[in-house]
């Protein structure tokens, strides 16, 4: 009997997929995105102003991309992954294709769909390459868990309600809730 070879994809298959079509690579699989809701596209919206305001006013050296922005997590063909938003502080990772390495700070807005990536999958390659925050905002549920993976790794819930800290900022912190009235 013959063993069946499996096929890993790599980011060639990505840029391969026709024009609208989006898909993430995690360690050669590929994981089709389905198109977001409005208040996914709303929240994007709102916390990527609410970010490049924050890093302006501050006269800070990070910048915020909203997907579709491309991110390299590892140094192989085999991870493409477009978080909804990506905040990297260390600008010699940024190319024209997009960001070659971990981002600083990430956040997914979950939907049923991307539940299971966002909250395994994406949780644990986020922390293996190097992201130092990672939120998932679920607007279904109206929280925001929060994972920071410096120094001691820490995680928190928080409400919609809640002020959520931005761990890589101190003394700043987000109100979901705020953003969205």
């Amino acid at each position: 009997m013959q063993a069946q070879q499996i096929t890993k994809h790599t980011i060639k298959d990505i840029y391969a997929l026709p024009d609208g079509q989006r898909a993430e690579l995690i360690d050669g699989d590929m994981y089709m995105m389905s198109p977001p809701s409005r208040i996914h596209q709303r929240l994007v919206s709102e916390l990527n102003i609410l970010i490049g305001t924050h890093i302006k006013s501050n006269h800070g050296e990070c910048e915020v991309y909203p997907a579709p922005f491309a991110v390299f997590l590892n140094a192989d063909s085999h991870t493409y992954v477009e978080p909804d938003l990506s905040v990297i502080c260390d600008k010699s990772k940024l190319d024209d294709r997009g960001c070659n390495g971990a981002p600083d700070w990430v956040i997914e807005i979950v939907s049923p769909s991307s539940q299971r990536m966002d909250c395994l999958v994406k949780l644990l390659k986020y922390r293996d390459a190097g992201v130092r925050e990672y939120w998932i905002v679920n607007p279904e549920k109206q929280t925001v868990m929060t994972y920071f993976f410096e120094d001691e790794e820490d995680s928190a819930q928080f409400a919609f309600t809640d002020d959520v800290p931005v761990h890589i900022y101190d003394g700043w912190s987000v109100n979901i809730a705020e953003l969205l009235k």
